[in-house]
């Protein structure tokens, strides 16, 4: 019999709840970055491998999109966007419409007004195959309607429901239905409904997203839960473990804006029917870390009785306890203390209106550290989110000119050494991929590998050193680990300003509180994730003194005995 290599599933540290750890009690710290808007399964899959092959062992990945990317449970519409909403919706005209709350769509104008049919996900066909395109169709005044379906169509003016059917074959290298047009062919008005595509001699209907009565909510979009289903294969063939983002807020924001009522209890019974599915299709995976309800939900919304209600359901039904989290769009919230909430997350960027504090991720990171501290309840804090961005959240040009993601890199081990449950998980997910930053976190893996995080004793580091150096860290009284940063080495001033820092030569290192005896400091290069050196040492006195190696930059530091 060969011993698992699985170690179950995450949960917070009984003894550090600062951390995750596996269900064998094996530490997990967790470095990685968000691959939030899947739309190429195949290239985000590939984003999940590369980052796995480099050490990384997390992604956030969002199952909320709306029509921009995956989105298991939202409105995707082949009659418009999100971001632009304006479709060619009406009531049905008549009795019909009055006794009735259904939608169809509405051509209303001269002769050549129209309609574009545009889904979000191309219509697939296959070449060769007979398929029939049926619908029904009334009108006003002298209009009928005309579409090009592999040749021109017609449907004839009607006063009345007239049902059209009409058949095509895809031509030989045909595997996608182009968007079509729905024209008037005189003035008037047509309205039109129950459009439908499938193959001549049955089968799936393909035109589900051209229906103006599919409701957003309570309805899932089952190509993206087979996305969901590569990634998280992705995820288990790399090593990667999955922070998954549940539900799309806007569909719920203005239901849960009450305390109670219809509305609130409308809002409740669609998520729990929505993590019914999730847990059936995806609780499986002890690669699936977490679920994450809502991304930036409003902070000011009494969502208090929503996650404890949904998090009593998912003690009825997920059996493997999944960690529970949600996010705001202000970092803290109310959230860090919510009992039914295993994690908090924090989403911070650099932006120019911060001031001089954009341009110092370690200045900037130390200030979200303490207000963020301070607002925790014995739970993780996770760097959900991090770049740098402009004044309006839209990526920054200056990204561009940190060609070693410095910021990041910074971040990273800052994060570490403070305390973070993880490290900044990077935004922007094509830049790391199209510049493949991937190798910035094989370092920091193979420094946490063997760190106890979880063991319950580690506390801030007692460590300075001299020469203007930063150190930070943590400690116990027989082991540290450290950080040690030059403060010429941001990444403003190496990425914009273009200077370099000058070698540190000669520096010193003091660090209290390890008990007496024989120790040996590692000294490691932060680039390369290899010690650089190992040196004895005897620790005799409250306070120690040990050279530290000349370095540019940053590098990194273990105390063992």
């Amino acid at each position: 019999m060969l011993p698992s290599t699985n170690h179950g599933f995450l949960r917070v540290s009984a003894k550090d709840r600062r951390y995750w750890e596996f269900g064998d009690g094996t530490p997990f710290f967790a470095i990685g970055q968000n691959v939030a808007f899947i739309k190429d399964v195949r290239q985000q899959s590939e984003m999940i491998r590369q980052l796995g092959a480099h050490g990384g062992n997390f992604c956030r990945v969002w199952a909320c999109a709306e029509d921009w990317g995956l989105a298991i449970e939202a409105r995707k519409s082949a009659w418009g966007r999100s971001w632009d909403w304006s479709p060619p919706f009406a009531a049905s005209p008549d009795r019909e419409g009055y006794h009735e709350e259904r939608l169809c769509l509405k051509i209303n104008g001269e002769s050549g007004a129209s309609i574009t049919m545009n889904p979000c996900y191309p219509v697939p066909l296959k070449p060769g195959v007979a398929y029939q395109l049926k619908g029904a169709a009334r009108a006003a005044g002298e209009a009928g309607l005309s579409f090009d379906l592999n040749g021109s169509r017609t449907v004839a003016p009607k006063r009345q429901w007239t049902p059209f059917a009409e058949e095509f074959t895809a031509a030989a290298n045909q595997r996608v239905l182009p968007n079509l047009v729905f024209q008037l062919t005189g003035k008037g008005t047509m309205w039109i409904k129950d459009l439908s595509l499938t193959e001549k001699n049955g089968g799936a209907e393909l035109l589900w997203e051209a229906d103006p009565n599919r409701p957003p909510l309570g309805v899932y979009n089952l190509r993206d839960a087979d996305m969901l289903d590569r990634l998280v294969s992705a995820a288990e063939e790399s090593g990667v473990y999955l922070q998954i983002v549940l539900l799309t807020r806007d569909h719920y924001l203005g239901r849960l804006k009450g305390r109670s009522g219809r509305d609130y209890e409308e809002a409740l019974d669609y998520a729990r029917r929505l993590a019914r599915y999730f847990v059936a299709r995806w609780g499986y995976s002890t690669h699936v870390a977490a679920w994450e309800y809502f991304n930036e939900m409003d902070p000011g919304l009494p969502t208090e009785r929503f996650y404890t209600e949904l998090a009593k359901f998912l003690d009825e039904v997920d059996a493997n306890r999944h960690l529970r989290v949600n996010s705001t769009w202000h970092s803290p919230s109310k959230d860090y203390r919510h009992p039914h909430l295993d994690t908090a997350n924090l989403h911070y960027y650099l932006r120019p209106p911060d001031g001089e504090l954009w341009k110092d991720e370690v200045a900037s990171i130390l200030n979200r550290w303490e207000a963020n501290r301070r607002a925790l309840d014995r739970r993780p804090l996770f760097f959900a989110e991090f770049g740098i961005t402009d004044a309006n959240w839209q990526r920054a040009p200056q990204l561009g000119e940190d060609q070693d993601f410095v910021h990041l890199h910074n971040a990273s081990w800052l994060a570490l050494a403070l305390g973070f449950g993880s490290t900044p998980c990077h935004w922007f997910w094509d830049d790391i991929h199209r510049r493949q930053i991937y190798p910035l976190y094989q370092p920091l893996a193979r420094f946490v590998a063997g760190i106890p995080l979880n063991a319950g004793n580690l506390s801030a580091a007692a460590a300075e050193a001299d020469k203007g150096l930063r150190v930070f860290g943590q400690q116990t009284e027989a082991f540290a680990f450290l950080w040690i940063w030059n403060p010429e080495a941001t990444w403003w001033k190496i990425a914009m300003d273009k200077k370099e820092p000058v070698a540190v030569a000669g520096a010193r290192l003091s660090v209290t509180g390890l008990k007496p005896g024989d120790y040996r400091a590692q000294w490691w290069d932060t680039r390369s994730g290899q010690i650089m050196r190992e040196q004895p040492l005897r620790v005799s006195g409250p306070s120690t003194i040990l050279p530290i190696p000349d370095f540019t930059r940053d590098l990194a530091g273990k105390i063992l005995r």
